[in-house]
């Protein structure tokens, strides 16, 4: 039994630390609360136990699931939000959404001389730039106003900035729950 108790803290922690790295994923306009969903069902599905009241189970697999939902749509509806109340057209909101991953991508990159936090803070960055630029051209593509163009940009990099935030927070919050119940078995 003992050599259980020790493989089930091993394999928590890995479990752990590779949720951590699925919700950097976040910065980079990736599905980072899902990869953590997926981490925990596989958990539970290698190392189920037969008291289901106890540690990480497919209710809490639910639970995580469902932060991970709400964090999504979050993100989701706070970037389209910015562009749609400064009247973007939906052109500006999917050039928005292409603009983020793009901008990510290309801020990440640009981060890369600061080790860890320069990445992700670059991907942040670049994820609402490339919003605001998105945004911006689809507007003018559509409309051509430049005055509007630019309120529509701002509009979509506020709004994906805010959205990222809360997606972040709501991974965050996924990761405190998993590491408590994971380690209340």
């Amino acid at each position: 039994m003992p050599e259980f108790e020790f493989s089930y803290y091993l394999w928590a922690v890995l479990l752990i630390f590779a949720s951590g790295i699925a919700w950097t994923a976040n910065f980079f306009a990736l599905p980072g609360n899902w990869f953590v969903v997926a981490l925990a069902a596989l958990f539970v599905s290698a190392m189920a136990s037969g008291d289901a009241a106890q540690g990480l189970n497919w209710q809490a697999v639910a639970l995580l699931a469902a932060i991970a939902a709400g964090g999504e749509l979050l993100e989701f509806f706070a970037g389209a939000a910015g562009a749609a109340k400064q009247g973007g057209s939906r052109r500006a909101v999917a050039l928005a959404i292409a603009g983020t991953i793009a901008g990510s991508i290309a801020g990440a990159i640009m981060g890369l001389p600061v080790p860890v936090i320069g990445p992700l803070l670059g991907a942040l960055a670049g994820g609402a730039g490339g919003a605001f630029a998105g945004a911006y051209l689809g507007e003018m593509w559509k409309h051509g106003g430049a005055r509007k163009s630019i309120n529509v940009g701002w509009g979509a990099a506020i709004g994906r900035l805010l959205g990222t935030l809360g997606k972040l927070l709501a991974g965050a919050v996924m990761i405190v729950i998993l590491t408590v119940r994971v380690f209340s078995a």
